[in-house]
């Protein structure tokens, strides 16, 4: 029996598919390279979505359908702000999503994450929220929510990279409780909540944090190699390297970087951090001979998330931004296939003698 699921085949999708030896990932036959570099989030969006969307779209219609959905979440977002005073900004999250309609539209369900979490930063920060920009694509629009003020283009070209390489990466455990959900009957909104829920845990959409922290405590050691070695010596790991979906490497790790690099000016932490890369895969080398542990997405995205002025226990819900695309597109393809998932179990307790 696999435990764990690993290996196991549930479903079968049109969305995604990745090699882990290859080190390589396609949206819908599409390389993430090419994806990320030609069509940018909203381009992603109208590759995953497809037939789902309700017809034919463009990236510029997809701009515009989202421009929408954010302002209905900022609508409403009066129902539930006022309620997340002393909440962390996870619990705060769960509290948008709890408040989308049951009949919202995927958009919709998008929007409140766009426009909430940049919301939930401004009010731990005693700010009021700002109005969303019909103008602006989703990465230009969150970042200006967030600062109250329009981004440099580098920096929103970076976050759309980031919301494009992280809106979908197969069947991981937030996408297989949305498609556990929605194959339920549960409505698109119920879907990621359920998603979102999931997604929260430290071993998941949690991971850019620790990276930062990690950057952090090896910057002021005062020697990052001696710190690493010590690390590793003592049985620590090293957040932000190795991921068990891309075993050789990932790849949306050197997308993230390119663009990450491109925002560099004046920004001494991302100098550090690629110092400290070359140091770490050293000290791996070292001190775990015969593992790949390369880059991940997380140790880029804890950098640019700093640089765009994102608090580190804000990072999940920023995350989850740029993955709900992937699993709104998850749920409404299960919904589509109309099955119930439904896994079994094996008893392995005691047995009481009738």
């Amino acid at each position: 029996m696999k435990v764990g699921l690993d290996g196991v085949i549930v479903a079968e999708t049109l969305l995604s598919h990745s090699d882990p030896q290859l080190s390589r990932l396609w949206i819908r036959g599409v390389p993430i390279e090419k994806a990320a570099r030609d069509l940018g989030y909203e381009g992603i969006v109208r590759l995953l979505w497809g037939e789902f969307g309700g017809g034919e779209t463009t990236r510029e219609s997809v701009i515009e359908e989202f421009a929408a959905g954010r302002q209905r979440a900022f609508d409403r977002i009066e129902s539930w702000l006022p309620s997340i005073t002393g909440s962390t900004p996870g619990e705060a999250t769960r509290r948008c999503l709890a408040a989308v309609p049951d009949d919202s539209a995927p958009a919709e369900i998008l929007g409140a994450l766009a426009v909430g979490v940049p919301a939930i930063i401004r009010h731990q920060r005693g700010l009021l929220p700002v109005q969303p920009d019909p103008a602006l694509s989703t990465a230009a629009d969150f970042l200006k929510m967030v600062a109250g003020k329009a981004a440099a283009p580098d920096l929103v070209h970076a976050l759309d990279t980031y919301f494009a390489v992280a809106a979908e990466n197969g069947l991981g455990p937030s996408t297989f409780a949305a498609r556990v959900a929605a194959s339920t009957g549960a409505t698109l909104s119920a879907s990621v909540l359920a998603a979102y829920c999931v997604f929260e845990g430290p071993l998941h959409g949690g991971a850019p944090g620790p990276a930062l922290e990690m950057i952090d405590q090896a910057e002021g050691s005062g020697n990052s190699e001696m710190w690493l070695d010590h690390k590793l010596a003592t049985g620590g790991r090293l957040p932000g390297f190795g991921n068990r979906a891309f075993p050789n490497g990932d790849p949306r790790a050197a997308i993230l970087a390119d663009a990450v690099r491109k925002v560099a000016n004046g920004y001494a932490r991302l100098q550090f951090a690629a110092d400290f890369e070359r140091l770490a895969l050293a000290a791996l080398a070292r001190h775990r001979p015969g593992k790949t542990l390369r880059p991940n997405l997380e140790i880029y995205a804890a950098i640019l998330l700093d640089a765009c002025g994102i608090p580190p226990n804000a990072f999940t819900p920023t995350f989850a931004t740029a993955r709900c695309i992937g699993w709104l597109a998850h749920a409404m393809e299960q919904k589509a296939n109309g099955r119930m998932l439904r896994p079994t179990s094996r008893y392995v307790g005691p047995i009481v003698p009738d």
